[in-house]
């Protein structure tokens, strides 16, 4: 492996990110298994997986905090696997925000600008600036203790992006806030992220952030790459049955002959693959029903087992112990139930309701 600890780093914003064969083992413990993994110059990849896949060790030796049992970590097409963190050019978000306490939120923002000589006209400018750009323009006085988590988390987004890194780290950057905060920094952070241009890694175990903001979705599972495409490719057509399971909410159901049906050969499907109320579907009773805004969903059984259905909230839904015709796929010839293993899953293009 050939080593660059010395060797300036790019610093050109929009550069590529690549893992080649990466391993970091623990004594018998494999946290990473030959990850290979490129990230294209600009976008935002989300790295997406359960506690424990490797996600957040990826990412920290990605930052220069670990070094791997083997394989290389380039940065704009340059090994740095022997790099320093300090020397990397990376910015990072932590969960934790990580704020200084005794300084304002504009000295928090131009703590990184000060460590680097930076004088204090431009510091106070780029913080300012940037103070701005997330929205938090009035408070460069305030204290962390005197800001909401989310403004807080806002402030450690600014000071990652003060030094103008070539590579911006999220480790779970939104998993202490609350749901309607989380929405609204996830859609910031990527406005910000847009507009910077600066290739990203957003580590999260949330599926629902990862197909929200990310250019490409990476899967990982047990230290290993099980799927990596857009948000639309990794929910439709799901490449293992991990991914389809992981990544949404997959129904098993025996058919035949397109038709669900008890001994038929088992296939998967979303729950807004199906449909419910069809005269001629199987017999089912509805066991809960949960309200979601655009979507109500169904939980069915029936005699192939329990099933889950989302059906577009409207007047005339059954309810909790009411009767009805079992789920039915929504389409016609293009149908939604696809093998275990194949094509994967497509979310339905037209209703039967």
């Amino acid at each position: 492996m050939t080593s660059t600890a010395d060797a300036p780093v790019a610093t050109e914003r929009g550069v590529a990110v690549e893992f080649r064969e990466l391993r970091r083992s623990y004594g018998n413990t494999h946290a990473l298994d030959g990850l290979s993994l490129a990230l294209r110059p600009g976008e935002l990849l989300a790295l997406l997986g359960p506690s424990g896949c490797g996600k957040t060790t990826a990412l920290r030796l990605l930052a220069g905090f670990d070094t791997p049992t083997s394989g290389e970590v380039l940065i704009g097409g340059r090994d740095v696997t022997g790099v320093p963190a300090a020397k990397r050019d990376t910015g990072m978000v932590f969960q934790a925000y990580s704020l200084f306490p005794t300084m304002t939120a504009a000295e928090n923002v131009a703590f990184g600008l000060r460590m680097r000589k930076v004088g204090p006209a431009e510091r106070k400018r780029r913080a300012d600036e940037l103070l701005q750009v997330v929205g938090l323009g009035e408070r460069g006085g305030s204290y962390p203790h005197e800001m909401s988590g989310g403004q807080q988390q806002r402030v450690a987004l600014a000071r990652a992006l003060a030094v103008s890194p070539s590579v911006l780290l999220l480790d779970e950057p939104l998993s202490a806030l609350d749901a309607r905060v989380r929405v609204q920094l996830r859609d910031e952070i990527r406005r910000v992220q847009l507009a910077e241009g600066i290739t990203t890694l957003f580590v999260t175990h949330d599926q629902s952030e990862a197909l929200a903001v990310a250019d490409r979705v990476a899967v990982l599972n047990a230290g290993k790459l099980e799927q990596v495409g857009t948000p639309q490719e990794v929910y439709a057509h799901p490449a293992t049955p991990f991914v389809a399971e992981f990544v949404g909410t997959t129904n098993h159901v025996p058919v035949a002959d397109g038709r669900i049906t008890p001994g038929g050969e088992t296939r998967q499907v979303r729950p807004e693959g199906l449909a419910v109320g069809v005269p001629d579907g199987l017999a089912a009773t509805v066991l809960t029903s949960t309200f979601l805004g655009p979507v109500t969903r169904l939980v069915l059984t029936t005699e192939v087992g329990e099933l889950v259905v989302d059906a577009t909230s409207r007047p005339g839904l059954p309810a909790i112990g009411d009767p009805t015709r079992s789920p039915w796929p929504r389409s016609d010839s293009r149908t939604q139930i696809q093998r275990l293993a194949g094509n994967g899953l497509r979310p339905p293009r037209e209703s039967l309701e």
